[in-house]
């Protein structure tokens, strides 16, 4: 009986750990699994046998090339209704801000979420989900935000948790409950605030639906001083944090999150040097979100200049939300990251595995092809791994490995469309 349960053969790899190498590359190589996890990966001269003998299942993928999974780690994917009407206002000049206090955006998005039912949300959701799947994600993170209330927020997160066990996909969960005043509260701020902080968070961390703590840091979100407050509740219910910060101002937001230890600051466009070197020290990812900054066409790029400077790990999301980035697509943020914001190829596809993974702190688990680590594969297409960001709208996946199997995308994964 073979120890390995499948070897892939003739493989180029882009391990995408620190070995050296341009994208920690092994040409002419073989990975090996046994259930879900990776237990052997190197160069095809470096077996120890032939792999019939090592394996139960080889598989000779011919020269093609494997990553790791993808890993989307912010999203926004499940939301009910559209919001094309407020893509035609910004089109005609109307400022993203413009449209959120004139009682749009979030909170428009927030009355069609609370008046969905889960099955209506589960529905709508797949299609999103497995349009991120076929394009090699094997893990993807989901916020809520859209319920503004406890009954709301739980739908959503459990929506969220219902879609990882309907999909071959892993799906992380964060609370967004302090993501816009819903309106009941309308000049109420602080007491939405300690809402959150009394109701929603003991009954989500009661509920086990969340894996983390977001918030919206902004100048038309909250303050300093109340995402401070819920951060602390977080912690005091065992929550990792992470925060939307610096996306349309400087509100010290990225240096909060630095000083609570948080896996992530998301977006970054107007962020410091000073809160770049607190993220720095505290190992805190800057998720960079192009979807976004593409869709409301912004000109404040994030300094990717200063985050190499003082090196503070960089990944990519897609943002997916219907508002300011209704893109479900990573593979196009590989390319958006690199012809917006002048990021280099290899740094886009670790932005998308190895430093997606510790964004959600996950780095021991997956986001790199090395021994013990998930088997999570992506096969591709492709000649070389710059082509994964140099393709925009092109999907070279040929195949993909969850846990150890190959999905059967007819079979598994809902029909693109994101109709509900």
């Amino acid at each position: 009986m073979a120890d390995w349960d499948t070897i892939w053969i003739n493989a180029n790899l882009a391990t995408m750990a620190g070995t050296g190498m341009p994208y920690g590359k092994i040409e002419n190589g073989a990975i090996a699994a046994k259930c879900d996890r990776i237990v052997w990966v190197g160069s095809m001269d470096a077996l120890t046998g032939k792999p019939d003998t090592l394996a139960n299942h080889v598989v000779d993928i011919a020269g093609k090339w494997v990553t790791p999974g993808l890993i989307d780690c912010h999203t926004h994917l499940v939301f009910g209704g559209s919001r094309a009407s407020e893509f035609e206002q910004r089109l005609q000049g109307v400022s993203y801000e413009e449209i959120a206090r004139a009682g749009g955006g979030i909170v428009s998005t927030m009355t069609a979420t609370r008046e969905a039912s889960e099955e209506a949300l589960v529905r709508a959701s797949l299609p999103r989900l497995s349009n991120l799947i076929r394009e090699g994600c094997t893990t993807v993170e989901i916020k809520s935000g859209y319920g503004l209330e406890k009954s709301a927020e739980i739908k959503q997160l459990s929506v969220a948790r219902t879609l990882g066990e309907s999909l071959p996909v892993n799906v992380q969960t964060t609370f967004l409950g302090a993501h816009a005043l819903p309106p009941e509260f309308k000049g109420r701020q602080a007491d939405y605030i300690e809402q959150v902080i009394e109701e929603m968070m003991p009954a989500v961390a009661e509920s086990g639906t969340a894996d983390a703590v977001d918030a919206f840091c902004e100048s038309i979100g909250f303050t300093a001083a109340e995402t401070e407050a819920v951060f602390k509740s977080a912690q005091a219910h065992d929550l990792p944090v992470k925060l939307h910060a610096e996306q349309l101002s400087d509100l010290g937001g990225a240096a909060l999150a630095a000083r609570f230890g948080a896996l992530s600051a998301d977006h970054l466009e107007f962020v410091s040097e000073d809160s770049v070197l607190a993220m720095a020290a505290a190992g805190t990812v800057a998720v960079v979100l192009p979807g976004a900054f593409y869709i409301l066409r912004e000109t404040q790029l994030p300094p990717i200049d200063l985050f190499r400077k003082h090196g503070v790990d960089i990944a990519i999301a897609s943002d997916f939300n219907p508002g300011s980035s209704p893109v479900p697509s990573l593979l196009l943020m590989l390319n958006m990251s690199c012809t917006l914001f002048r990021m280099t190829p290899e740094e886009a596809l670790a932005g998308a595995t190895r430093n997606a993974a510790k964004a959600l702190g996950l780095a021991a688990d997956r986001g790199t092809l090395e021994v013990g680590k998930r088997a999570d594969l992506a096969i591709w297409s492709i000649g070389q791994p710059a082509e994964l960001a140099y393709w925009a709208g092109y999907n070279p996946l040929h195949t993909l490995i969850h846990d150890g199997t190959a999905i059967d995308f007819d079979a598994q994964l809902v029909s693109p469309g994101l109709a509900a």
